[in-house]
């Protein structure tokens, strides 16, 4: 069975470029095979890995449902709709030499989710088995652990800002994940982008009183920011980097083998 580490936390505050250092680390480490899921509509992981993505979930959901004409002119003679379909799914799955990766992709234009997070569901179900590791990352808020898109969970690793209201939005991520009865191993919190590593009297108070387990707090690096601009993959940051060097240590206190 898998361990399945969820990353969550609101909006901005880095989820996603720790994930793809968080993936980065485990490889060195020789935590492997690695399937990385990108769970966000806004999907980006695969920049931040700097990996090429041929098919999302949801180009498969746009053209099941809007392209009907150009599906069936796809299909080759003597396959199904339904054969083709998976077809389609398995080219979702990108190949990394050290890792997988799984993008959920958006809708176009208006309309609800639900069909590629019912995708999403599906796909998940079929390869979580498959790997040792499975690293998720959610989107914003907590959508798919109210709706139980994830198989399981089992460890948790919520991120904030280094704000007091982003503390307060991963106490009550923590207090959905006891509603859906998820049970992961363990839950900690991470804190991003605190200027020169350091915390505030007030952040401080703040996590003391939710009770979530402090697993590091990452600084501040201007050299994440260029990476960004520069459109280079932020997982390829030099071993030095500040940020690398707080998540190492920070993954030292995970028991990546929790299940």
């Amino acid at each position: 069975m898998a361990n399945v580490i969820a990353i969550a936390g609101k909006g901005g505050v880095g989820k996603t470029t720790l994930g793809g250092l968080l993936i980065q680390t485990m490889c060195q480490m020789g935590k492997r095979p690695i399937l990385a899921v990108d769970a966000d509509a806004n999907s980006n992981l695969n920049e931040v890995l700097g990996v090429e993505v041929e098919m999302t979930l949801g180009d498969v959901r746009e053209t099941v449902l809007h392209d009907s004409d150009k599906l069936n002119k796809s299909i080759p003679s003597g396959m199904t709709k339904a054969d083709y379909t998976e077809m389609m799914l398995q080219r979702c799955l990108a190949e990394d030499d050290d890792f997988d990766l799984l993008v959920m992709g958006r809708s176009q234009g208006q309309g609800c989710y639900c069909y590629v997070n019912g995708l999403l569901q599906a796909q998940l179900a079929k390869l979580v088995p498959n790997y040792k590791y499975v690293i998720v990352d959610n989107e914003a808020g907590m959508e798919h652990i109210s709706r139980g898109i994830l198989p399981k969970v089992d460890t948790m690793l919520l991120v904030s800002d280094c704000s007091r209201r982003g503390v307060q939005a991963t106490e009550r991520i923590a207090e959905l994940i006891k509603e859906c009865n998820l049970k992961p191993s363990q839950i900690g919190l991470i804190v991003n982008r605190a200027p020169n590593g350091q915390l505030n009297a007030g952040t401080k108070e703040e996590i003391e009183k939710s009770g979530l387990t402090l697993l590091g707090v990452v600084p501040q690096d201007e050299q994440v920011y260029e990476y960004d601009c520069d459109g280079k993959p932020t997982s390829s940051l030099p071993e030095d980097s500040p940020v690398r060097q707080a998540l190492l240590e920070i993954m030292e206190k995970i028991n990546l083998d929790a299940m």
